[in-house]
């Protein structure tokens, strides 16, 4: 009876002060001494118990922590390989001569060489560097990126002997390094340098940036998953809260290991969206940085104006947070890297997505970014190779024709088939920087050529019918930068000897537009009647003669009529019917039919005022001819 009334008080979690009342009780009933040693000692016992049993459940707590820590996680299996493949990636893509990288070892207060490729000394490889000598040890130091041309005559850095001695012997000269962090703590510094004089860019930094912030996680993830399994082999006995968290981590660690591989195999954004709604389910919405849909994946459920002006406000927000956002059943990540806004990921579920999910969308955000910059700066590159190439086109430099066809061959152009040239004219320099871009990706696409010159972008597309295709580019054009594009083509060519010319006949094809007020369309000379045979390279007269009259000048020789001669009467008589016949003296009713075969001949519509103009003028260049 003595051990119920205890165990019923364990049972209810009763608090210290209640376990006194059986022994209150006993006295009050006059017990045995005996009786109340009985109790002293069960109460005792029972405290013991509950003191044990509070020990537990703070285990139990901590051991939800640590999951919720683990469950921020990307199952890495080989970290080495990890950071050696992102080494490897980074030579690559800045086309280095070495890539390493150094991590920061807080106990001796210096930075240590772990990974390097492409290094031939061994020297370097078991480098150290102290704490801000160096330019490695500057950017460990200050947590900033650092760049060097020529490394050993910089005076920015302090430099060592030792140091000097063995970039020396690796034979640097251009260095490059930027800092990988976890959050405020700097952990190492990624590299990227030369054996010859180069300066790295801005986009270069940018882009080793974000290397160095997905090595950085790696990094992290790698010692905090070391730190879980520890944990996890400690505390075997968990419960089914610890096995739910514990299939959350597993599950970001598959997504990581998937979005990872997509990384080094070269895949898309579509493909990161793809793994992300197989895993979170729901609908995927990926948007660039002006809120346009680039990928939706899963469910087809659009987004209506108002969500998607509410997902680029929190996008926003999550961007500045670091985290995702929710708004609604839409889960916001922003797709960003340094200060720029590269887009938005919006996963759209009725479910409730864990913490270790919005890992998940978070990591696709940052594996996104990451491709989108490498995708921009392989863009990037092809865009300036097909830029020179079509430079030498237009400035007529003196070249090696089968050297610049094989050139051209590289970036997937047929020099010799035909081409068209186009020159778009934009308003503003900044729609200039718009379209040069559009250009670039659009010339990739359709394996053609595109530079920006002066105020207008030029094109050499494939194709036979330059005013087909400048409308069209028009078109798309204006309605990709949202303000009318005028484009002037000429064409065909067919080698390159002929696109010089071509180019300054779509040059002024698209003045010609501009100044007869046609902004935003597209046209060649051949199309622009007489206006045309103005600006066309060669006057091509026979050219503007059979558009405008040849059906009838060919029914004439055919058939010996006088078509030719009665409509220049008809015209010459203010196109009067009667005085016409009276010229010819032929009946009204004869001249009427003549001007039913003319109208079957060059179709309805060739008595209004800008075809009869046209008419009339090649009537006038017939009779000069056959004078």
């Amino acid at each position: 009876m003595t051990c119920a009334v205890f165990l019923d008080l364990l049972a209810r979690e009763a608090s210290p002060i209640e376990f006194e009342r059986p022994l209150v009780e006993a006295r009050a009933a006059g017990a045995a001494p005996e009786e109340l040693e009985e109790l002293e000692s069960a109460k005792a016992s029972a405290l013991r118990v509950r003191m044990i049993m509070r020990r537990h459940a703070r285990r139990e707590a901590e051991l939800a922590a640590l999951f919720d820590t683990a469950g921020d996680l990307a199952g890495l299996r080989d970290h080495d390989a990890v950071l050696e493949a992102i080494v490897r990636r980074a030579r690559r893509l800045l086309n280095a001569d070495i890539a390493y990288m150094t991590l920061n070892d807080d106990e001796h207060g210096d930075t240590y060489m772990r990974v390097t490729d492409g290094s031939v000394s061994a020297a370097f490889r078991r480098l150290r560097l102290p704490m801000g000598a160096g330019l490695g040890g500057l950017v460990a130091q200050t947590a900033m990126p650092y760049t060097s041309a020529y490394y050993l005559d910089d005076p920015q850095f302090r430099h060592r002997d030792f140091i000097d001695d063995a970039v020396a012997e690796e034979a640097l000269v251009a260095i490059l390094g930027v800092p990988m962090r976890l959050g405020n703590r700097v952990i190492g510094v990624l590299y990227a340098a030369n054996r010859s004089e180069r300066p790295f860019d801005q986009e270069e930094t940018v882009l080793l940036g974000s290397l160095a912030a997905h090595a950085a996680v790696a990094i992290d993830n790698a010692r905090l998953l070391q730190e879980t399994r520890a944990a996890l082999e400690e505390l075997s006995a968990a419960n089914t809260v610890v096995q739910a968290r514990s299939a959350a981590v597993e599950r970001a660690a598959h997504a990581h290991d998937r979005m990872t591989a997509l990384v080094v195999r070269g895949g898309g954004a579509e493909d990161v969206a793809a793994v992300v709604t197989e895993i979170l389910g729901g609908t995927l919405h990926m948007l660039d940085a002006e809120g346009r849909p680039l990928v939706t994946s899963g469910r087809p459920v659009a987004l209506s104006d108002d969500d998607r002006a509410g997902v680029m406000a929190a996008a926003r927000s999550a961007r500045g947070q670091g985290r995702t956002v929710r708004r609604g059943d839409l889960w916001i990540a922003s797709v960003s890297t340094g200060e720029e806004m590269l887009g938005t990921l919006a996963l759209r579920t009725p479910e409730e997505v864990s913490g270790a999910d919005q890992r998940i969308l978070e990591r696709a955000a940052l594996v996104t970014a990451l491709l989108m910059l490498l995708r921009r700066s392989v863009t990037e590159a092809e865009g300036r190779v097909r830029g020179e190439l079509l430079d030498d086109l237009l400035g007529e430099r003196p070249a090696d024709p089968e050297a610049f066809a094989a050139r051209a061959r590289r970036v997937n152009v047929d020099i010799e088939a035909p081409h068209v040239v186009l020159a778009a004219r934009c308003p503003s320099p900044d729609h200039r920087r718009r379209a040069a871009f559009w250009a670039s990706s659009h010339a990739s696409i359709e394996h053609g050529l595109a530079a920006s010159r002066g105020e207008e972008i030029v094109l050499l597309l494939p194709g036979e019918r330059p005013g087909d295709t400048a409308r069209r580019i028009a078109k798309e054009l204006s309605a990709s930068l949202r303000v009318p594009v005028t484009v002037g083509a000429a064409g065909p060519v067919h080698g390159p000897a002929g696109v010089a010319a071509a180019y300054q006949q779509a040059q002024r094809a698209a003045d010609a537009l501009l100044a007869l007020g046609r902004q935003g369309d597209g046209a060649d000379a051949g199309e622009l009647g007489f206006v045309g045979l103005l600006i066309g390279e060669g006057r091509d007269v026979d050219g503007f003669l059979a558009g405008a009259l040849g059906p009838v000048v060919d029914y004439d020789t055919r058939r010996g009529t006088t078509l030719v001669h009665t409509l220049e009467d008809y015209f010459g008589s203010g196109c009067s019917l009667s005085k016409t016949a009276e010229r010819l003296h032929i009946h009204v009713n004869t001249v009427t039919q003549r001007l039913d075969r003319v109208a079957r001949l060059l179709g309805e519509g060739w008595q209004s005022p800008d075809r009869a103009l046209e008419i009339q003028l090649a009537l006038r260049l017939h009779r000069l001819r056959t004078r």
